[in-house]
């Protein structure tokens, strides 16, 4: 990118903020709110490598982070209408139609035990039980682009069965235990509402493995592609059998060679094979859809629904959105301060990853804009050169 274009870029982006900035000052009543909120995002979107807010403040030239605590903590605007507007937000770039609903969670390293929602339990982010938060995080992803729409903040039991502890997370009193999957399927129906069409809803083994959530989508004739793990029962006629136990039945020229989507070295090939299985529903289908790696032979398995004439490749496509997901997971974390926060509260955790979604959907515009061929890369190359032209 030459310097002229790259200046061109920086002032599309300076011209987005500022537009996004006027649409959501109406959430913000005080006007010291909303200064302060323009410099929390204006951070967020900064070059500078850490995002708490220690070193927000600094890069604006405060003295201290109290603005920006009090910006999460205690100053008075709901997060949940900004994520509401971020949504419609969404909606009006991207297209509310034929893309996919795409549910994950991630985990957040944590030390102590005062944090809200913090406990050993596993992380899917270091692979084991860790010390952490859990997010449950709701992406929507089209031929336009792709972003995360939606954000809820996984409690252990042993949170919820301690009133004090909740209190002094400042959590909601009386608030149920919920598990990921309930939260997902929250976060599922607040999109539905929202008037999201999806053509599929994608997710990986933790919830495809729930029967409830595969109800709740077959009950509204919604189409999915879900992960399963190996062990997963499926019935073929009066039997019921592991997912696994369908590989020895398989011909040879059940196979068929199919790109899932672009990734970071190119087309993602992988060998996929489709099994009709049992569904009570008039007019939809079951498939176990199962995907074999080129070279390792690893096998992944896949419950699909929808209507009789979907085809294979249109299945593997919706399987493929499962990556977007860690896409923006990966940048938001890289570029907007996904995982650098430092609020304790429940309240805290909501307005920083509330400001989050905000600011990955705004990368995510104007790259999908000025780079429509590279909308699936990284905006690190964009940031490492507004670092040299800064310079």
């Amino acid at each position: 990118m030459n310097q002229q274009s790259l200046k061109m870029t920086l002032r599309n982006l300076e011209e987005a903020f500022e537009d996004l900035i006027d649409q959501i000052k109406g959430f913000f009543p005080n006007s010291s709110t909303r200064t302060t909120t323009r410099y929390y995002l204006r951070g967020l979107l900064s070059t500078i490598e850490r995002k708490n807010s220690w070193q927000l403040a600094e890069e604006e030239g405060f003295s201290t982070p109290y603005r920006f605590q009090h910006l999460l903590g205690r100053a008075l605007w709901d997060a949940d209408s900004v994520r509401d507007f971020h949504q419609h937000w969404v909606a009006q770039t991207l297209g509310i139609r034929q893309g996919a609903l795409i549910l994950d969670d991630i985990g957040f390293l944590k030390k102590g035990k005062h944090s809200a929602g913090v406990a050993r339990q596993y992380s899917g982010t270091a692979g084991r039980v860790e010390n952490c938060q859990v997010g449950v995080f709701l992406g929507w992803a089209t031929d336009e682009g792709h972003t995360l729409i939606d954000r809820e903040l996984y409690l252990p039991a042993e949170w919820i069965n301690d009133p004090a502890r909740c209190n002094q997370a400042h959590i909601p009193h009386g608030r149920p235990f919920y598990t990921k999957i309930e939260l997902g399927q929250q976060m599922l129906e607040r999109a539905f509402r929202k008037g999201f069409k999806p053509a599929w809803v994608v997710a990986d083994a933790a919830y495809g493995a729930s029967y409830p959530l595969r109800k709740f989508l077959e009950d509204r004739d919604q189409a999915y592609v879900m992960a399963v793990p190996q062990t997963q029962s499926i019935c073929q006629g009066f039997e019921k059998i592991p997912a696994k136990a369908v590989l020895p039945h398989l011909k040879a020229n059940a196979w068929k060679k199919i790109s899932c989507g672009l990734g970071s070295k190119g087309e993602r090939f992988y060998q996929w094979a489709l099994v009709s299985i049992n569904c009570p529903h008039p007019s939809y289908h079951r498939w176990l859809l199962i995907r074999q790696s080129l070279k390792e032979k690893d096998i992944s398995f896949y419950l699909v629904f929808g209507p009789a004439s979907l085809s294979l490749e249109n299945m593997v496509k919706a399987a493929g959105y499962r990556w977007k997901i860690e896409e923006n997971f990966e940048t938001a974390k890289g570029e907007v301060g996904l995982d650098q926060y430092e609020v304790r509260s429940f309240t805290g955790w909501y307005r920083h990853m509330t400001f989050v979604l905000l600011a990955l959907g705004l990368l995510r515009r104007t790259q999908n804009q000025l780079f429509p061929a590279e909308a699936s890369s990284s905006m690190a190359t964009f940031k490492k050169n507004r670092r040299a032209l800064s310079r």
